[in-house]
């Protein structure tokens, strides 16, 4: 049933419904009626043999045109609740014109490497840090006023920091995210995970200003969750999250939720998308 529900009333069959209706209102029934399709049949069949040819045809074109769109579009935005969310493909370190949010570990580690408790060079805070270095984070935290937890890091008993809490850099937000275990690895629980948003959104309505504010799908890479969660899972709840959250942004100002394209991820799978 759900096929059949798709198949007759998918946005591709919607566009073509259009089309048809404009066709049958600015085309005379006199001019149909000139189209002859088989000489033998009457003028009656040939009139109603050539309405349902148009149609089958505009079907056809309509749907093959809005499969090539899905397939090539690089950008969905949803519009609801009197906010903006644009998913987009594309390099967040790349962005010039709004604030960009950086996840960092609980404790803000900024030593790139290979250990188990280094930042990894391939994660978008790695590839920050390696064009905009750290000298002194501390510092950074202490200019924006921003207090660690009463509860120690499991790892190496050092300050932390509630996740989604933001410490602003110029035109980057950098945000506390995963917590980490002894070993200095990150990991969240899907609760842990649904707080943290809830405090990033609060965060950015405090420090965005005017901005539009871009972020990657949080926890897509190395974060270990209690549960098995897919980048695609991942960016439903970020979305999900924003748009019950009483701390979002008015338009104009848009929240961009920025990917690079992967094995089991599409745009068109983002729920409540056509």
């Amino acid at each position: 049933m759900n096929k059949v529900h798709e198949i007759f009333n998918g946005r591709g069959n919607s566009i073509a419904y259009a089309i048809i209706s404009v066709i049958f209102i600015v085309v005379s029934e006199d001019w149909l009626k000139t189209i002859t399709v088989n000489s033998k049949w009457s003028e009656t069949t040939n009139y109603m043999i050539v309405r349902l040819l148009i149609c089958f045809a505009v079907f056809i074109l309509g749907n093959v045109g809005y499969g090539i769109y899905r397939k090539i579009r690089r950008r969905v935005i949803i519009n609801r609740n009197n906010c903006s969310i644009q998913v987009e493909y594309g390099d967040l370190l790349k962005v010039t014109d709004g604030k960009v949010v950086i996840d960092f570990d609980e404790c803000f580690t900024t030593k790139v490497g290979e250990e188990p408790s280094d930042i990894k060079p391939f994660s978008v805070c790695g590839q920050y840090l390696s064009k905009h270095p750290i000298d002194d984070m501390h510092r950074l935290i202490e200019i924006a006023g921003v207090q660690p937890e009463r509860r120690k890091s499991k790892y190496n008993n050092q300050d932390c920091y509630k996740p989604g809490t933001i410490v602003p850099n110029g035109n980057y937000l950098l945000m506390a995210f995963s917590k980490l275990d002894q070993n200095g690895l990150g990991q969240l629980t899907y609760n842990e995970y649904v707080d943290c948003l809830d405090k990033l959104w609060s965060q950015i309505d405090l420090w965005h200003g005017t901005n539009d504010v871009y972020l990657p799908i949080l926890g897509s890479h190395i974060t270990r969750f209690d549960n098995d969660l897919t980048q695609q899972e991942l960016l439903d709840i970020m979305i999900s999250s924003y748009l019950i959250s009483p701390k979002k942004m008015k338009k104009p100002c848009k929240l961009h939720i920025m990917c690079k394209e992967r094995e089991g991820f599409s745009l068109n799978k983002i729920f409540g998308v056509e």
